[in-house]
């Protein structure tokens, strides 16, 4: 998943306000180290973080640890981040030659390579402070995550299916989430793990109509391409699937009523995605893919509601 660049031109999409709060706000020699970690887009870090929501709610038969809720908030930050720090590493050629991406910092070059590096390092160390809070099961269940990290932005080259390896990596919080309170893994992780994965098959689906042409163009392969017209079947099977892992995880950690009823809802949301998004228009893309955070946030309180109303 690619986040837009600031100061595009034209008539495409992009979810940079065109005076964020790091122009108001931020000193000058940072400005660019924040943009690279997409700080002033906050749609990435809830896509990362409801997951690690959901496997923390679904492990706790009571209310979930708010400090472990705000550890998962500041690890989310910082390795949302460090992924986009990797990928436009990997992919600085590629945005150079894209109009929505030209502007990224290391394309642009207002950030060298070897300092991306730096940086990508400090969130690195950043990020394994949050870590080690917690069990070492989790500890080492969380630094595996880190191969899926590294490769996601090579995908891109070799398949049409990127949107599937950014689910595997998108949705590894669901486990960790989990793996904090049980101190390992089971059934109602892995359901809800592959849950997260056909989620995010479907939400960057959306995302990626906004780059087809410039895709197509450059030889950089995606599931929309592959998809094109007929993408809202894909859609609507990968939402059904969602749904149907979902309920799987809820029954296998015996989630009551609420848990169905807000699902329910949440299968709405989905259906309403599906039938109304508009793959030729990339605003409308944009927005069908951010209003996913409202998808996520139904899921975490309907398992949250679950496990207090049995």
């Amino acid at each position: 998943m690619n986040d837009s660049s600031p100061h595009t031109p034209g008539p495409i999409a992009t979810d940079i306000p065109p005076q964020s709060w790091i122009d108001r706000l931020a000193p000058s020699f940072a400005k660019p180290y924040l943009r690279l970690a997409r700080a002033d887009r906050p749609i990435g870090t809830w896509l990362l973080l409801l997951p690690c929501w959901w496997g923390l709610a679904l492990a706790t038969p009571t209310w979930p640890d708010w400090q472990v809720m705000i550890l998962f908030a500041v690890g989310s930050i910082v390795m949302r981040g460090a992924g986009c720090t990797v990928n436009d590493i990997a992919d600085r050629n590629f945005d150079a030659r894209v109009a929505r991406t030209a502007t990224r910092p290391i394309a642009s070059g207002k950030i060298s390579v070897a300092k991306a590096v730096l940086f990508l390092g400090l969130q690195l160390l950043l990020g394994l402070a949050v870590l080690v809070q917690f069990n070492m099961f989790s500890i080492i269940l969380g630094i595996s995550s880190l191969a899926l990290v590294a490769a996601y932005p090579f995908m891109k080259r070799i398949t049409y299916w990127p949107q599937l390896f950014l689910g595997l990596t998108f949705n590894w919080g669901a486990l960790v989430g989990w793996s904090v309170v049980t101190g390992s893994l089971a059934a109602p992780a892995l359901a809800l793990y592959g849950a997260g994965i056909f989620w995010t098959l479907g939400y960057d689906t959306i995302y990626a109509h906004q780059d087809k042409e410039d895709d197509a163009l450059i030889g950089v392969k995606s599931t929309a391409l592959k998809f094109g017209a007929a993408t809202k079947p894909w859609l609507a099977g990968f939402y059904t699937i969602t749904l149907g892992l979902l309920i799987s995880a809820g029954w296998l950690a015996g989630l009551g009523w609420p848990f169905y009823a807000a699902l329910g809802l949440a299968a709405l949301h989905l259906a309403w995605q599906t039938q109304n998004v508009d793959i030729t228009e990339p605003k409308d893309c944009l927005s069908k893919f951010k209003s996913n955070r409202d998808f996520g946030l139904m899921v975490f309180v309907g398992i949250v509601a679950g496990q207090l109303l049995v």
